[in-house]
């Protein structure tokens, strides 16, 4: 089952009548919530999902995005219309990061068939509507543990004996600057693999790149078949976009949701900083 969908496709499954239900996951990194974006336009029967509030918990000692509570994720997605035995598309403007999150979630969550608009909303030149959307309740019933997770001595535990890659910007990684979260740095052993080296062009436009190229970017960051690899970044929301990549690619992964924001909040942990491992 393929992981992302374009926007030529989406427009041909809509005009046949085979529509997936529509999730809006507009977010940006410490903006304003995108439900005053969504309401100004979004696809033709999309419902607005808040990220903050329904696909993570409030934060705390497990970090700034932890997973939600299982009820009241189970209550947004039947609000918003999903169902167990039909696809659902998530997009957010275009950087990929909030409908990765919701992928990633569905996913763990066991539904069997989530996919991210290729570029978001940027990316579609059809019709938009305005206002919200009140679609019929789903029945969505999750059944968590579909996808693996870490804590932070298994993500330890991963960056020595596999592969631990930090999708954060290669500064914060080297622990240049830390704009979020108490310390600076990266968790020893963990390997620099960016986010936003995933996408084509300018990565607010959020356009994966082909399977072949991604497939060369993480076998030349150590990926193997047999490898066991995880994912973390600052709180577990661009680390679910590099999971999508790596399962466009053909690899599986694991997420730390608490991320640095976690690890960084326990001073007994040990941070490296520097280009390498360490």
């Amino acid at each position: 089952m393929t992981a992302i969908t374009s926007a030529s496709a989406l427009a041909g499954d809509l005009a046949q009548g085979e529509a997936p239900v529509l999730l809006d996951v507009r977010w940006q990194l410490g903006g304003p919530p995108g439900r005053n974006e969504y309401e100004a336009g979004h696809l033709p029967g999309a419902a607005f999902v808040d990220l903050e509030r329904e696909l993570a918990g409030p934060a705390g000692e497990y970090g700034r995005h932890p997973l939600p509570d299982l009820d009241v994720f189970t209550e947004a997605m039947r609000r918003a219309g999903v169902l167990d035995a039909r696809p659902v598309v998530v997009y957010d403007g275009g950087q990929g990061w909030g409908a990765a999150r919701a992928w990633w979630l569905l996913r763990w969550a066991g539904h069997r068939d989530v996919r991210v608009l290729d570029g978001g909303l940027a990316a579609w030149d059809g019709p938009l509507e305005t206002g919200e959307v009140t679609p019929e309740r789903g029945d969505f019933t999750p059944e968590p543990g579909a996808l693996p997770v870490l804590d932070a001595g298994q993500a330890a535990a991963l960056a020595r004996k596999g592969l631990l890659l930090d999708a954060r910007a290669a500064e914060r990684y080297r622990g240049e600057v830390e704009p979020i979260d108490p310390v600076a740095g990266h968790i020893p052993g963990a390997v620099s693999a960016p986010t936003t080296e995933n996408v084509a062009g300018e990565p607010a436009e959020g356009i994966l790149r082909s399977p072949e190229e991604l497939r060369a970017r993480f076998q030349a960051l150590g990926v193997r078949p047999d490898t066991e690899v995880g994912v973390y970044c600052g709180s577990g929301v661009s680390a679910a976009h590099e999971l999508l990549a790596l399962e466009v690619a053909g690899f599986n992964a694991a997420l730390y949701v608490g991320s640095w924001s976690e690890w960084s909040a326990d001073e007994s942990r040990p941070v490296a900083t520097g280009p390498q491992p360490g």
